[in-house]
């Protein structure tokens, strides 16, 4: 599995696609990057349409919809009332229904380790980004230690950009953060330093203030704390 990830150089090339296609190819160079077999961003809405992009086979991603198993899904459901990424194993799969699922997944090419996202953008949007492979638990366990706080970051790229590409899906926006504001913001709350923030989205940390001060601003925030809170609380940034 993947021992080196060029983080910016990822978040680089998906700053600069314009349709699902391109975000799809870049996604397949990141899942070869990881070394892992699978890459997946997945939307449900309100409906029950889905949307996104997957690395999985066309028998599986067809099955999926014809089988409607994004209402039974154990990681879907899982992931809903989570906020924090989920390691597959912690999940409940000891039901009938879930076993059966889990089975016709492992039949049809999906690895036995997966780890999943939760990303819930404006107005109640959600949606998950998701790593899957084969392997033992301490390799899985090794591979999530060195690259989980990456594949939430790009996770939250991924969503931003098929925001961008489906405005129709999206709900009416509501007066928020800027990308670059929500950048900042998610960096920020993951523990970055302000200069580690700034040389992460190659700008200088007087620029990086006045993004801080404008989120601060628009959140009605007495401080940067308080805005990272703010922020995270109202879905604006996942962390």
């Amino acid at each position: 599995m993947g021992t080196e990830l060029d983080l910016g150089q990822i978040l680089k090339d998906l700053e600069n696609t314009s349709t699902l296609d391109e975000l799809g190819s870049v996604a397949i160079r990141l899942r070869d990057c990881l070394k892992v077999e699978h890459l997946t961003y997945h939307w449900v809405d309100a409906a029950g349409d889905q949307y996104g992009y997957t690395t999985y086979s066309d028998a599986w991603d067809e099955r999926y919809r014809e089988k409607n198993y994004h209402r039974i899904d154990p990681v879907i459901l899982g992931c809903f009332q989570r906020f924090h990424p989920v390691d597959w194993k912690s999940l409940d799969w000891s039901g009938r229904v879930s076993k059966a699922f889990l089975q016709d997944a492992l039949e049809h090419g999906v690895g036995n380790q997966g780890y999943s996202i939760p990303i819930r953008g404006p107005n109640g949007q959600f949606a998950l980004f998701t790593v899957n492979h084969s392997c033992d638990d301490g390799t899985w366990q090794d591979f999530i230690s060195t690259f989980g706080r990456e594949l939430i970051l790009v996770a939250h790229y991924i969503n931003r950009k098929a925001l961008e590409f489906e405005k129709d899906r999206q709900p009416e926006a509501t007066r928020g953060l800027s990308p670059r504001e929500i950048d900042a913001m998610t960096l920020l709350a993951q523990g970055f330093s302000r200069a580690q923030v700034a040389h992460s989205l190659s700008i200088s940390e007087h620029t990086l203030r006045v993004y801080i001060e404008s989120a601060r601003s628009k959140l009605g925030a007495q401080n940067t704390t308080h805005a990272i809170a703010t922020a995270l609380s109202r879905g604006l940034i996942v962390v």
